[in-house]
């Protein structure tokens, strides 16, 4: 399974439209003759920037929107499944932290609206509305679990999606630099202790006072990071073998041992 993570740019000099159109050529740029990605992911709310709160409402748009028909022609025109990054999503007059997985046809194979929003030095309690459930999606690698950046330190929610069956994480971030060594641990932790693959996509820039950490990640089963990403505008490439994750499980099959006391 080859990966590519995007992991972009936010700034105070670019609105919704020049980040949409830096993807556009971003992806426009991959070879569809070449050795091409299997699953390309975005970070979260890149389009609007997740720390320009005054652009949540301007910039919301439903799951037919400019930000999954963009990604969606790119997913039939490479046949690449492409996890949206999060976006503000308005449903029935509401607002939410959604992100969306399409598959190699274009499609929408499954979405999720963010659950732990922040609080802390944060507008996003008081502007969204937050999700109710956790998602795992049936994919052509196995199951997936979809997380969104604050979510990361509720591990409950990450156990919850390795007992129904996900044996591979995709968090989309918007993580800031002040706390990247949190943001590094979580990445292994939550990996490490459900003996699942974590693949992440963080921003990078600085939008509104706040830098951003960067530091994508796709790390193993184990907690081995088999790549991570810099604080700059990068795109992170790797490889993983799903199969891994049930491998890893057999081998030391710590989940059998499990005691719930509580």
């Amino acid at each position: 399974m080859r990966i590519l993570t995007i992991q972009l740019e936010i700034t105070d000099y670019e609105n919704k439209e020049e980040r949409i159109r830096k993807v556009d050529n971003i992806l426009n740029k991959i070879d569809i003759n070449s050795e091409k990605p299997d699953l390309i992911m975005l970070p979260e709310l890149w389009g609007c920037g997740f720390f320009d709160y005054d652009a949540y409402e301007s910039s919301a748009e439903d799951l037919n929107g400019p930000t999954v028909q963009l990604l969606s022609s790119h997913a039939k025109r490479l046949s690449c499944n492409i996890l949206t990054g999060s976006f503000i999503e308005k449903r029935e007059g509401k607002l939410y932290n959604t992100a969306v997985l399409l598959g190699r046809d274009g499609k929408i194979a499954g979405q999720y609206s963010k659950i732990h929003l922040y609080g802390y030095n944060s507008k996003e309690t008081q502007l969204l509305t937050r999700g109710n459930a956790t998602s795992v999606i049936d994919t052509e690698f196995g199951k997936v679990g979809l997380a969104t950046c604050y979510d990361l330190r509720f591990p409950e929610q990450f156990r919850e999606m390795a007992e129904r069956g996900a044996k591979i994480f995709l968090v989309v971030s918007a993580w800031p630099m002040v706390r990247v060594e949190h943001w590094r641990l979580f990445n292994r932790v939550r990996a490490l202790e459900n003996q699942c693959f974590m693949i992440s996509c963080d921003c990078a820039g600085s939008q509104n006072g706040t830098v951003n950490a960067g530091h994508s990640m796709i790390v193993k089963p184990d907690g081995t990071v088999i790549a991570e990403a810099d604080d700059k505008e990068t795109l992170l490439t790797g490889e993983i073998n799903p199969s891994e994750a049930d491998e890893y499980r057999a081998a030391f099959p710590a989940f059998a041992d499990r005691k719930v006391l509580f």
